[in-house]
């Protein structure tokens, strides 16, 4: 997510966010703003590193977004929302898209309305996720009200909300009948959720998890692709967050949460990191026990995490949050 403003002003941190390979593609660019006319400049901005779509944000539920009267902030004006939108449409060639949100709350549930509004303005797809600002990301998603959008517009809609696994996937499109589902935060620390989707989707079968093992070779992967873009010192910052979440649900992952955060050398996190796998490969059938279905063990108590490991091999929790 962009800022429009910091676009136009050739901001180096800002169109830092807009690069990408060819090869990744395809790419969609994601702007933020509160002015019809500055998004429309930052469009024409974007359009020349050439994405294959350009997507507005009228959904991210941040403070410091709402203060700008951008994000989920416009989902309580929706003339504006509109004018935003339309100006960006008419700014490029390039395809616009919009997410959005519910409403600000459940007293203003407008995502039907805004999606029709949207489609007028020449908006080539819509995101939607089924909460509310007031929400942020708590509760549940409703996932109805994507099935009431898909109804009342002729243009693609994307399904986001509460998708952790590929069955989950399968299951927002036979109940929504959207055209596309969106991930965002179950990605992190939990790339392979895309082949599973993938795998779910079209071999009709649910996929198993990585191991705990092979979670951490990913990870490590991971911090290397970012060492490369980022540099070792903002790499390891950036990273710490990703890394919290590849660590979830492994046996003492809090204390090498706590060693992982108080060191700034890369050698330090590489080592943690791969001290922590072998201490993992071990245990023969390690795999990460199912929330639903057993009682999570204590992650300090290693004792209690191999007991565990004897009794299931299960896929990756389910659980929704």
């Amino acid at each position: 997510m962009i800022s429009a403003d910091g676009t136009i002003r050739h901001q180096a941190k800002t169109l830092a966010l807009a690069e990408f390979f060819q090869s990744e593609g395809p790419v969609s660019v994601q702007l933020f703003g509160a002015e019809p006319d500055i998004i429309a400049d930052a469009v024409q901005i974007i359009a020349e590193k050439q994405p294959d779509f350009i997507d507005l944000n009228f959904g991210c539920p941040a403070k410091k977004i709402i203060k700008r009267g951008a994000g989920s902030a416009l989902l309580r004006d929706l003339p504006r929302l509109t004018a935003i939108a339309r100006a960006a449409v008419s700014a490029t060639s390039i395809p616009v898209t919009a997410k959005i949100r519910s409403g600000w709350d459940h007293q203003s549930i407008i995502a039907v309305e805004a999606a029709r509004r949207l489609q007028d303005t020449g908006i080539a797809a819509i995101a939607l996720h089924p909460r509310t600002q007031t929400m942020g990301f708590t509760g549940h998603s409703d996932w109805n009200l994507i099935a009431k959008v898909k109804q009342a517009v002729q243009i693609p809609v994307f399904g986001n909300g509460d998708i952790h696994t590929g069955q989950d996937a399968r299951d927002m499109f036979d109940q929504t009948g959207c055209d596309m589902v969106m991930i965002g935060r179950a990605a992190m620390g939990n790339p392979w959720i895309f082949p599973q989707i993938h795998t779910a989707l079209n071999a009709h079968t649910i996929p198993e998890h990585p191991s705990f093992a092979e979670r951490l070779d990913i990870c490590l992967q991971h911090l290397d692709y970012a060492v490369d873009w980022y540099g070792a010192d903002r790499a390891i910052l950036k990273m710490r967050k990703q890394l919290s979440q590849y660590l979830k649900g492994l046996p003492d992952s809090s204390k090498t949460r706590r060693q992982l955060f108080n060191t700034t050398e890369l050698d330090d996190v590489k080592r943690i990191l791969i001290e922590m796998k072998k201490q993992l490969q071990q245990d023969t059938e390690i795999k990460y026990v199912n929330k639903n279905s057993l009682n999570e063990p204590d992650d300090t108590n290693p004792t209690k995490w191999r007991s565990y490991e004897t009794q299931a091999r299960c896929h990756y929790g389910s659980s929704r949050t």
